[in-house]
């Protein structure tokens, strides 16, 4: 049974993943729970740190003119999207953390001071400071396309986008997750078919896991 995979990650990022899902044969169903938009921020003095810190491409997408008084810091991304949208705003990037930020922050130098441009709904960055720079605002989801995620698999690429499913859907019980984290994962609570944790936060691994599962019947853990 190939089953549909469902895209919950705001544009442009939606549009990616759903034609990398068709491309390996796949069903993708592109339901973006919301809209990324950017916010108004005063950029501080680079002077005051050694490093920024990126979780998400959206910081450069949305981050406007205030970027550029800050290209002496590198940057220490968690994802090869985030670390090629960081090259693209013209940062230097030192390093690409293949874990969530957790993990990216503990390998670097003790004392590191750090600065995470940041959406308005984030997890916390260990000893950062964050400065919100976007923020993803809810889109209306029709109560059909909702219908359409039934023993589905789907994609969560961020936790707030984990709770707001788990608040829309019912029944979770036919519904396999695949997170990009294992906070990602956690957001989403118990209940679902099964749940399965990226090993590499990019989009690959997870459409991997995603299309296994659609293929094979779960994402290989356990029901809750």
């Amino acid at each position: 049974m190939n089953r549909a995979v469902a895209v919950l990650r705001p544009e442009p990022g939606n549009a990616r993943t759903a034609a990398l899902i068709a491309a390996q044969g796949g069903r993708a169903i592109r339901l973006p729970l919301f809209t990324v938009a950017a916010k108004a921020w005063i950029p501080p003095d680079p002077a005051g740190f050694d490093a920024l810190v990126a979780t998400s491409a959206n910081a450069f997408r949305h981050g406007g003119d205030g970027l550029a008084s800050l290209w002496t810091l590198p940057v220490w991304a968690v994802g090869r999207a985030t670390a090629r949208a960081a090259a693209d705003a013209g940062f230097t990037v030192e390093a690409i953390g293949d874990r969530g930020v957790e993990s990216l922050v503990t390998t670097m130098p003790a004392g590191r001071r750090l600065l995470h441009l940041a959406g308005r709904e984030r997890i916390a960055t260990p000893d950062a400071v964050a400065i919100t720079v976007y923020a993803a605002e809810p889109l209306p989801v029709a109560p059909g396309a909702l219908a359409a995620l039934a023993e589905g698999v789907a994609l969560l690429h961020s936790a707030r986008a984990s709770a707001r499913l788990a608040a829309l859907v019912d029944r979770r019980g036919d519904i396999d997750l695949v997170a990009i984290s294992g906070a990602v994962a956690a957001a989403a609570g118990g209940g679902w078919a099964s749940v399965a944790v990226a090993p590499r936060p990019d989009d690959v691994t997870m459409v991997a896991l995603a299309l296994g599962a659609a293929r094979n019947g779960n994402t290989g853990r356990p029901r809750e």
